[in-house]
């Protein structure tokens, strides 16, 4: 399992993006009539009610939101841009087509995707979770990250909290934030102690912190897991035991990962005793 922190790479991001789509694809009343008049009654509004136009962009972006889980960027974009036009006052459909730029590796059409989201829906807390790690942070634009991230965790009864910490955390890891990173981390942990991706980013943290025993806890918990360890995982098990000086744990976390991954590059370095690396 790769972990946003401690290696930057692509399956981590489409791990948390996929997370984001979930939660910004959900369909939202944006069409409720106004209140009522004391003397007059009216009927709520149902998916009947809905102008045709605003029924085709969301069945083109329920296509497009399959395409991009299938990793079919350009099939999305299609889809997505079509969404637009039938429909271009949807916040989801701009957010998504943020995050297919994003995947498409075009940052400046992706902000501008993003940006448009929330002059729709400006309470939108799953675009601002997208613009500030998928855009500012990996701009290394942390302290607008970080405020970004912030507006998106003071939106009441945001239901994604605990993945909004998640990468607010390792944001803040990345600008060298260590000791708040440790704190942020560990606010998500305490909302969602399932998340192994959680789990495993506040060990490396607390590893880094020189706080061995408590990020002991946390990688021990994921390596507890075979079906969610990793050669990511064991070595940083291995790392931590080798700081505390317990050489059992070292090599009983090296021989899991020469079996379990002998041509990892993890397995590499604990062969040459590289555990400083």
């Amino acid at each position: 399992m790769k972990t946003p922190f401690a290696r930057r790479s692509a399956s981590a991001c489409c791990a948390l993006i996929l997370v984001g789509l979930m939660s910004a694809c959900a369909t939202r009343d944006k069409t409720a009539p106004p209140a009522p008049a004391p003397t007059e009654m009216r009927d709520r509004m149902t998916a009947s009610d809905e102008p045709d136009a605003v029924k085709r962009g969301r069945a083109r972006m329920d296509l497009a939101a399959a395409y991009f889980g299938r990793g079919q960027m350009t099939t999305a974009l299609d889809q997505i841009k079509q969404s637009i036009a039938a429909d271009p006052t949807s916040s989801e459909a701009f957010n998504l087509r943020g995050m297919i730029y994003s995947n498409l590796n075009d940052p400046v059409l992706a902000e501008e995707s993003f940006r448009r989201a929330l002059q729709i829906d400006p309470r939108d807390a799953d675009t601002m979770q997208n613009l500030a790690w998928l855009i500012l942070c990996q701009q290394k634009r942390y302290a607008e990250a970080d405020a970004m991230f912030e507006r998106a965790l003071a939106v009441p009864n945001y239901p994604n909290a605990p993945r909004t910490l998640l990468t607010q955390g390792v944001c803040r890891a990345f600008a060298g934030r260590l000791s708040d990173a440790a704190v942020t981390l560990g606010r998500s942990y305490e909302l969602e102690p399932a998340n192994p991706g959680t789990a495993v980013n506040l060990s490396e943290v607390l590893y880094r912190l020189g706080e061995y025993e408590r990020a002991r806890f946390y990688i021990r918990r994921v390596n507890s897991q075979p079906d969610v360890s990793s050669a990511q995982t064991l070595w940083l098990a291995a790392r931590i035991e080798h700081r505390l000086g317990n050489r059992q744990g070292v090599e009983e976390f090296g021989t899991q990962l020469r079996n379990r991954f002998p041509d990892s590059r993890e397995a590499s370095s604990y062969q040459r005793g590289a555990f400083d690396e």
